[in-house]
């Protein structure tokens, strides 16, 4: 009998059993007729984007086909004539490993493996292979092995035959045995819910750590973007900061977080987090809600695009759908367009896009006033290149102009004698009224509330802040 036991930390700097680092790959990329999502993706962009993936884990692409596939089979997804002419190839070309980019069932994948003679994942298997090699953080394992777990747990009608682990990821590339896929329903069960409760511990500290940075008054602004859109080079140009950003598909897995500072010289805490990609697991985006709540609690969305990829639109649309998923629609006054790489564009549609992101950052500011105070309406745009930090000069203007948009109306009592809070007041607030009373000036000013928070900190003592009005 198999000893039974939970599931260990992963060891990501072992092989996989019978599939190692570098090892020839096919990746297969079924067009499926009927399919609304893909009819607005072109085959190559779509085929292009499997490989991508592939190459993301060290595989060596042999070769990589897109077909079409009037209806799918419940057996092997593919026509009977279909698989063995695949199979003739993938013995011809000893290839070890196919990616079928696609959703496979259990079923599926056992028949392929069985008629092809090698290992065979699906677009969700590849996707949680990746996750699972790159995270390094407590919390990106856990949240990764959740999902993982999830996606496993259907797939327990294989037969494995022995029980080492042989590398890191979650197993999907391996031979049968690793040592999770032998685990029987009630074991995988345990472990999930001892993972879910876990990332709630997870999700307490994050929520303490939030109220930390709320009582300090910063604001937080929350990078999103399809994966490879330059979120992480982004991040990197506007803290100084050094974290991973290559030209890879999910280079970034694990949050970062840092301080930046506006030319207001307001403060706020700069976000990264995992890049989205169409079909996006749903197994993914339920395990790492814990980390995806920053993004819906944050002040400011940053939904950074490649602005220079021929699918820029439909990745757009995307990243919008998951935002979605998350209670963030699409017009949300936190949001703001970040075009990125428009560097790579040629002059002319670097222009035009500048004009555009003009055009729309002022629509943006362009609302009712109550009493006094703008109103955001929705977000702007700004085009920028993370790589030659051409525009980070105006993206820090529109965030310093997004925040101002929070701005609450106080009532405040100053000494005559404080000069310098009187003019810390008038610097980062609208004074809307003044009155200059025996002791003292009352000011019923505009103030961002992290201004209001600031200015407590700094002048509290010398001045009287009345409640929001």
């Amino acid at each position: 009998m198999p000893n039974k036991r939970e599931p260990q930390p992963v060891d990501a700097s072992l092989d996989v059993d019978g599939v190692r680092h570098g090892a020839r790959a096919f990746v297969l990329k079924p067009l499926l007729r009927g399919d609304s999502r893909e009819a607005l993706r072109a085959p190559e962009a779509m085929l292009a984007e499997a490989v991508g993936l592939a190459e993301a884990i060290d595989l060596t692409i042999v070769a990589a086909e897109a077909f079409n596939l009037s209806h799918p089979t419940p057996a092997t997804l593919l026509g009977s004539g279909q698989a063995e002419t695949w199979g003739q190839r993938i013995e011809a070309e000893s290839i070890h490993l196919v990616v079928v980019d696609h959703t496979l069932t259990p079923v599926q994948q056992r028949n392929l493996e069985r008629a092809w003679k090698c290992k065979v994942i699906d677009r969700t298997g590849l996707i949680l292979e990746i996750f699972g090699a790159r995270a390094r953080t407590r919390e990106g394992q856990l949240q990764v092995e959740l999902a993982a777990l999830n996606y496993q747990k259907s797939r327990l009608v294989r037969s494995w035959t022995h029980l080492e682990r042989q590398r890191g990821g979650f197993g999907f590339l391996g031979g049968p045995g690793e040592s999770q896929l032998e685990l029987d329903r009630r074991l995988i069960t345990s472990r999930i819910a001892k993972l879910r409760y876990e990332l709630d511990q997870v999700r307490r500290t994050r929520g303490l750590q939030r109220d930390a940075r709320q009582r300090a008054e910063h604001p937080t602004v929350a990078l999103v973007g399809y994966t490879n859109a330059g979120k992480s080079t982004l991040f990197n140009r506007l803290t100084g900061s050094e974290v991973l950003a290559k030209d890879m598909l999910f280079a970034t897995l694990d949050p970062s977080m840092r301080g930046v500072t506006l030319p207001s010289g307001r403060e706020v805490i700069l976000s990264d987090t995992v890049g989205f990609i169409s079909d996006l697991p749903t197994h993914l985006v339920e395990a790492f809600r814990a980390t995806l709540e920053e993004v819906q609690l944050a002040d400011v969305i940053l939904h950074v695009r490649d602005v220079a990829h021929p699918e820029t639109l439909v990745q757009k649309e995307s990243v919008e759908a998951i935002l979605a998923d998350l209670g963030i629609e699409h017009g949300d006054a936190r949001l703001i367009e970040v075009l990125n790489k428009a560097d790579l564009l040629p002059e002319d549609e670097r222009q035009s896009l500048r004009d555009y992101a003009v055009r729309t950052s002022w629509d943006a500011q362009h609302a009712l006033e109550v009493d006094g105070v703008k109103q955001a309406a929705r977000g702007g745009t700004v085009a920028v290149s993370a790589l030659t930090g051409e525009g980070m000069p105006d993206l820090l203007r529109v965030l310093d102009e997004r925040l101002a948009l929070r701005a609450q109306v106080y009532a405040i009592d100053v000494p005559l004698e404080d000069g310098a809070a009187l003019s810390w007041l008038y610097e980062h607030g609208q004074v809307l009224e003044r009155q200059d009373k025996r002791a003292a000036i009352r000011l019923k000013i505009s103030l961002d509330a992290a201004d209001f928070g600031r200015f407590n900190s700094r002048f509290v003592r010398k001045s009287h802040a009345k409640d929001q009005l």
